[in-house]
């Protein structure tokens, strides 16, 4: 774990990265001096947590992104550079008491290095938020199809469950191209295609109560967000299948 005293009057914090594979793509709702887009390995992301206090009920439950163990697995997202209690303990209450998710430290790996954050291309460690078959919430593994329907079916506090689902895509579209979640965007097709047989609107599902904003990057990422083959070099061997090439 990175470790450095803050120097911000915010409190005698220290200043970590924390990796976000779910809403933090597109909301992270806390301060950030840093955000670099990569991978962790041995994992893959998973619709396998309910929700009921953002993304649905008690009565009808959300489906949300948690990370599921797999020695072969990627998953893409990006980690933010925090420094301040404030934003800890926000999400701390935002992850852990209200969405039911446990702490871990993963290897995080940036898909370019970057002369802005001082960071090397080197793995680093991250604050991961996983959610684990011991909480309350949990779903776990079920047909595709039915996740998708209960994502169609669902609205919380913070807005439909299809919003949550979308903006994710488009993260990884728009931030992230040429990177591959045969499970995101397969549950992606079926939830527009539901949308859509039942005459909906969906841009009308797409409209919550937070406000969604492209991720404030890295300005030397930035510059090289293109892919190429350094992207794609990144990938162990064993993932580059993921990225058909």
């Amino acid at each position: 774990m990175e470790v450095q005293q803050a120097s911000s009057p915010d409190a005698a914090a220290p200043t970590v990265w924390v990796f976000g594979y779910g809403s933090l793509c597109w909301y992270p709702g806390f301060d950030y001096s840093d955000c670099i887009t990569g991978y962790i390995r041995g994992y893959v992301r998973r619709f396998w947590q309910g929700n009921v206090t953002h993304r649905g009920t008690k009565e009808k439950p959300g489906r949300v992104a948690t990370l599921v163990e797999d020695k072969e697995g990627i998953t893409w997202g990006c980690a933010f550079r925090v420094t301040g209690k404030h934003a800890l303990d926000y999400l701390r209450q935002r992850e852990c008491t209200l969405g039911g998710y446990a702490t871990e430290y993963i290897k995080f790996y940036p898909r370019i290095a970057s002369e802005h954050s001082g960071i090397s291309g080197e793995a680093f460690p991250t604050l991961v938020y996983i959610a684990t078959p011991k909480n309350e919430h949990w779903i776990g593994e079920e047909p595709l199809l039915v996740t998708a329907r209960q994502i169609v079916e669902c609205r919380g506090p913070s807005g439909h469950n299809v919003e949550y689902l979308i903006r994710l895509a488009s993260f990884m579209r728009d931030e992230l191209p040429g990177a591959s979640d045969e499970h995101l965007f397969e549950l992606e097709g079926l939830v527009r295609r539901f949308v859509a047989e039942a005459n909906e609107n969906i841009e009308r599902l797409l409209v919550g109560s937070v406000t969604p904003h492209r991720i404030r990057r890295d300005t030397h990422e930035e510059v090289r967000r293109h892919v190429t083959f350094e992207y794609t070099s990144r990938v162990p061997d064993t993932k580059l299948r993921c990225l058909h090439i």
